[in-house]
């Protein structure tokens, strides 16, 4: 696959502040890759060097294997900020002012208010738009040039849940079209629903990257209700267990990595026993975030 961006040791200061610590990052063209982390993590500093609106301290990244220039910068579209458009012109106005202002052809106007679902109210006053509409006119607004790349910051932020879900669905459709997205996020539930990558942000740190289907993967942890008097002791003889724990009226099997859940219920079967209920807890991307977090406290702490 072909790399769109890749960064090496990029870092930013601000005084004696490190807000981006020698990051290395690469995308790959056709991922939607997520940059997550709490705030003040440096995601929005990266974006913004990324964008040339921050000039890095040290470390250098390249856009489609080439140095960035103003040229190339063409081929990316970015929500970084909510952008400024004129409250008494209509959506369709203020987005021939912007294909204007960025060189765009007009008639790809009508196709990126249908993408974003405002092509009905594109006649009304930008004032009477409410913010998950306000943020759509800006995301059509970062598709005017039909970029290769589309970079969104927070993109729903401050959104309510039916916002929330508009941005997602239009995310998803942007990338199904080919784009490859990098978004920055500190909701765990947008990432993991949207994204191919993510990257997780700790103090400026890169601390993991990786795709988002590997999360989970690894030690499993099953569920088991089964009425016998010897359950807790043959859960423990299992060749795939690693632990077995009672919580309430049933038992969580940690499982040793390349057992499943199907193996334990045959293992069970096997010896006359049917389980009446048999659960794999998922690790969610919200327990594998803290999880790494914590390790990078952890080896933080250590290394001072």
């Amino acid at each position: 696959m072909e790399t769109v961006l890749s960064i090496q040791g990029l870092t930013k200061n601000f005084g004696k502040l490190c807000a981006v610590n020698s990051i290395n990052l690469e995308v790959k063209r056709g991922q939607v890759f997520g940059m997550l982390g709490p705030n003040g993590s440096g995601k929005t500093t990266t974006l913004g060097m990324l964008m040339g609106v921050v000039n890095p301290t040290a470390g250098s990244f390249s856009w489609f294997g080439q140095p960035p220039t103003h040229q190339l910068r063409k081929k990316i579209g970015a929500v970084l900020e909510h952008p400024i458009f004129y409250p008494y012109l209509s959506g369709q106005k203020n987005l021939e002012l912007m294909a204007m202002i960025k060189e765009a052809p007009v008639s790809n106007i009508p196709k990126v208010l249908e993408l974003v679902e405002l092509a009905d109210r594109k006649n009304d006053k930008y004032k009477t738009y409410s913010l998950g509409m306000k943020q759509r006119l800006a995301i059509a607004s970062a598709l005017l040039n039909d970029p290769i790349v589309l970079i969104l910051d927070e993109p729903t932020n401050g959104l309510d849940p039916m916002g929330i879900a508009e941005i997602r669905e239009i995310i998803k459709r942007i990338a199904s079209d080919g784009k490859t997205i990098i978004l920055a996020s500190h909701l765990l539930d947008e990432v993991q629903k949207v994204c191919s990558h993510f990257a997780i942000l700790r103090k400026g740190t890169l601390v993991h990257s990786g795709p988002v289907d590997d999360v989970g993967k690894g030690e499993e942890k099953v569920e088991v209700i089964a009425f016998h008097d010897d359950i807790a002791l043959l859960l423990e003889r299992f060749d795939g267990t690693i632990s077995v724990k009672k919580e309430d009226q049933q038992f969580v099997v940690k499982m040793k990595e390349g057992f499943h859940s199907q193996d334990l219920n045959r293992y069970l079967f096997e010896k006359g026993i049917v389980a009446t209920h048999l659960l794999t807890q998922k690790k969610s991307l919200e327990k594998q975030f803290l999880e790494i977090l914590a390790e990078a406290e952890h080896a933080a702490l250590i290394k001072n």
